[in-house]
């Protein structure tokens, strides 16, 4: 959904490792208006993010038990000079899901030529793919309108995020962390402690 509104306060770029001294934000610098779009958002090099980034994970997880085999892969993009945030999102993605061993296609709501409000363009996008379930967080529930997705055949359903247990350095279980932490603790049993709360 790379051609919607930035925010600025999302997750876009920036998310939480955990380190001996706590959780700590690792964050990319943009730079864009206040309406661009996600495409459209410019990572700010003038700063030295890559090199902190890849000390703050190297020193955090180079005792974790897959570091050794998954680092090479994340050291070789953040060495990478980027542009353009969505670019480095879409190789993390790439590369992310080839380690959890999930094969998908990625496709950009950018290049479907479909238009509507808000809602309708959801809608749109479901038919465009045929898709008769459309999966929205929970805090869709606050603004999407489920009898209009209803009534074109399209059931929602709603996240009922339960965050799993891992292994995990530095003491106690600590949730919501960016996913290298579950791939350098957990390594190719990733993907099944993801997906262990799922009905």
């Amino acid at each position: 959904y790379d051609d919607v509104q930035y925010d600025k306060n999302g997750w876009r770029n920036r998310n939480r490792i955990k380190t001996q001294n706590g959780i700590t934000w690792i964050t990319i610098p943009v730079h864009g208006s206040i309406n661009s779009k996600i495409s459209e958002i410019k990572i700010d090099n003038t700063q030295n993010w890559q090199r902190k980034h890849i000390n703050a994970i190297r020193i955090n997880y180079c005792k974790s038990p897959y570091f050794d085999e998954y680092w090479p892969i994340f050291s070789d993009i953040f060495n990478k000079k980027w542009e353009k945030l969505i670019d480095l999102q879409i190789v993390l993605i790439k590369k992310i899901n080839k380690i959890l061993g999930i094969n998908r296609k990625i496709k950009f709501s950018s290049k479907l030529n479909i238009s509507g409000n808000r809602i309708d363009r959801l809608i749109n996008i479901c038919k465009y793919f045929d898709a008769n379930i459309f999966y929205e967080g929970a805090t869709g529930k606050n603004y999407i309108d489920e009898k209009k997705f209803n009534d074109v055949g399209i059931k929602i359903k709603f996240q009922d995020y339960k965050h799993p247990r891992y292994h995990q350095l530095y003491g106690d279980f600590v949730s919501h962390l960016s996913i290298i932490d579950l791939i350098f603790n957990e390594g190719p049993n990733s993907l099944n402690i993801l997906i262990s709360n799922i009905k």
